[in-house]
């Protein structure tokens, strides 16, 4: 997601630098530049004049110090106003006083509603919450029927009823067993339309006045850009949403209904879908996400989801071995494992301060690979795995008929692989902090 914008944002910068100072005509003329890639990714016409007025102002007004270079000032000035324009801070969901917090799904068919309400109820189980899910889309050909196989696959409970299509009956009824087994918070799944109709928000403005939620979260498809925004403000005008979420941001690589929305409906992003798998469901923190843009890294969130996907356990067993036997080619196929839990290597890599597009076609961050790797260490036995010295030309040769993969493949991964021992060993001989989990799969 971003990539387009990030690409043509760093362009733009990119003819700034070097200048001991900028003048106004500078500023204007970056600006120009800015104000065209914004509007290419889909940004509301007025949010981005608006923006613009806001960085051009600060901007003039700090173009003299000297400390700092004037293109790393207007880099920080545009960060600001993104996060501004994004919604300043993170907004998590509001919890009832008296559980259970009940949470209304709402948004059209086809932007993911469905997919993301057992997301949204597997991301909140792995805090420690217990949920449940309402199958209240009674009109959409086996919507109840996707929720409860959904609910089986996470171990979460689903309650539906198919013998009739009183939502608001369906709904009551959920949440008195929800009641009743202590859950923390509930979803309701509901219907979607084509477009919105007045048949439609009735049915929810009804579900709204007898269940009474704590949020209404709106479910919108990211790549529809500026239609996302009008079905937001529709809704909002409607119902009242208390917050959006963004799916399918993974395949949009403007990020235009991102950077509007916020802006537009003063309705907070809560969430955003990166994938189909149900753990492709993201936080949504606007500061971290302005950095992202800008190509300066989210660490935050990269710690964060290193900590819920490595086992800590397994972690420190590794490092304690590590540190006394060394590490071998077993020790280093876990830890490749490990970092696969983390998602595409290339959004990984992204979160990383100062890498940006270009380098990561450099990269070549190939998913395959991973997969490449693996095979070829696979195809080892467990002592060639332990001594990699002992492969000779005879044993290379079978280890790459058996993985499938050229000589060439295997004797790159040995060359590494020592090139990493090494750097473990003087890591560990400098007597450092401790190894983070992972540490030896980064590479």
């Amino acid at each position: 997601m971003f990539n387009e914008l990030s690409e043509k944002l760093e362009a733009a910068f990119a003819k700034l630098r070097g200048r001991g100072t900028l003048s106004e005509a500078d500023i204007k003329d970056g600006l120009r530049e800015v104000r065209r890639v914004l509007l290419e990714a889909d940004v509301n016409f007025q949010l981005t004049r608006e923006f613009l007025e806001r960085v051009e102002k600060k901007a003039v007004s700090v173009s003299q110090i000297k400390t700092v270079s004037p293109a790393q000032q207007l880099v920080k000035i545009v960060y600001d106003e993104l996060t501004a324009m994004l919604g300043e801070r993170r907004e998590g969901l509001k919890l009832s006083s008296v559980p259970p917090t009940v949470v209304l799904m709402v948004g059209l068919q086809g932007s993911g509603k469905t997919t993301t309400a057992a997301k949204l109820a597997r991301k909140l189980k792995g805090e420690g919450r217990q949920v449940r899910l309402i199958a209240a889309d009674v009109y959409r050909p086996a919507a109840i029927d996707q929720l409860e196989t959904l609910g089986r696959e996470l171990d979460i409970p689903v309650y539906a009823d198919r013998s009739t299509t009183d939502v608001v009956k369906i709904a009551r009824a959920g949440l008195e067993v929800a009641r009743h087994e202590r859950d923390r918070l509930v979803l309701i799944d509901t219907a979607g339309r084509l477009q919105i109709d007045d048949e439609m928000m009735d049915e929810l403005r009804r579900l709204k006045d007898a269940v009474r939620p704590d949020e209404i979260l709106l479910v919108a498809d990211g790549m529809t850009g500026q239609d996302a925004v009008k079905i937001a403000q529709g809704f909002d005008a409607a119902l009242g949403v208390t917050g959006v979420i963004l799916t399918k941001l993974d395949g949009d690589a403007r990020g235009g209904a991102a950077l509007s929305i916020y802006g537009v409906t003063k309705k907070p992003i809560k969430y955003i879908g990166v994938g189909e798998k149900t753990d492709a469901l993201e936080e949504f923190h606007p500061d971290r996400m302005a950095g992202r843009i800008l190509q300066q890294g989210d660490v935050l969130s990269l710690v964060e989801k290193a900590q819920s996907a490595f086992d800590a356990d397994e972690a420190k067993k590794m490092e304690k071995k590590v540190r006394k036997e060394g590490m071998d080619l077993t020790d280093f196929l876990a830890a490749m494992k490990q970092i696969q839990k983390l998602g595409p290597l290339e959004g990984v890599l992204k979160m990383l301060p100062g890498v940006n597009t270009k380098m990561l076609k450099q990269a070549n961050a190939d998913p395959k690979r991973i997969r490449h790797v693996e095979a070829i260490v696979l195809s080892m036995t467990l002592a060639e795995r332990k001594k990699p010295d002992i492969l000779n030309g005879s044993r290379r040769a079978r280890i790459a008929k058996g993985s499938g993969r050229p000589i060439s493949e295997v004797n790159q991964l040995l060359d590494q692989f020592r090139g990493m021992q090494k750097m473990m060993k003087k890591m560990s001989g400098q007597g450092g902090g401790r190894m983070p989990p992972g540490m030896f799969g980064m590479r």
